[in-house]
C-alpha cells in the first residue's frame, strides 16, 4: 500500500498547527502564526510548511527565526505522532498570500468606490 503525499501533508498540517500552537515554548514565536499549507515531495523526504505570521517587520523575522530554531523539536514531535517509516525533513517558508489577497481586496474596494489608487511602490 502506497502512502499518498497529499494525505501525509494534510496530517502534517494539522499536527504542526497543534505543536506550534500548544507545545513550542519559545517566547519569540508569535501567537499569530498560522499554518497555511504543507507540500510533501512524492518520495516523502521533504515537507515544505507554509506559514503566515500576522505581525510585520522585526517581530515577523524573529518569529520565523524562532521557528527555524524549533525545527528539530517540531520534527521529533511529528515523528512521535505520525506512523511513517522515515520522517520528512521539514522546512518553514513564509506565505504572504493572505497579505496579497487583502491588498487586492482593498484595491478592488477603492476602484468600486471611485477613490484614486496611490502608487505606493515609489515610497
Amino acid at each position: 500500500m502506497r502512502i499518498r503525499p497529499e494525505r501525509v501533508a494534510q496530517r502534517i498540517q494539522r499536527e504542526v498547527a497543534d505543536i506550534v500552537g500548544n507545545r513550542v515554548r519559545d517566547p519569540q514565536v508569535s501567537q499569530w502564526v498560522s499554518i497555511t499549507d504543507v507540500e510533501v515531495t512524492p518520495d516523502l523526504s521533504v515537507a515544505r510548511i507554509f506559514i503566515s505570521i500576522l505581525p510585520e517587520g522585526e517581530e515577523r523575522q524573529r518569529t520565523l527565526e524562532a521557528l527555524e530554531r524549533a525545527t528539530p523539536f517540531v520534527r521529533r514531535e511529528l515523528a512521535s505522532r505520525l506512523s511513517l517509516r522515515e520522517m520528512p525533513e521539514i522546512r518553514f517558508l513564509l506565505d504572504n498570500s493572505i497579505e496579497r489577497g487583502a491588498r487586492v481586496e482593498e484595491l478592488l474596494k477603492r476602484i468600486e468606490s471611485g477613490r484614486p489608487l496611490e502608487d505606493e511602490e515609489e515610497s
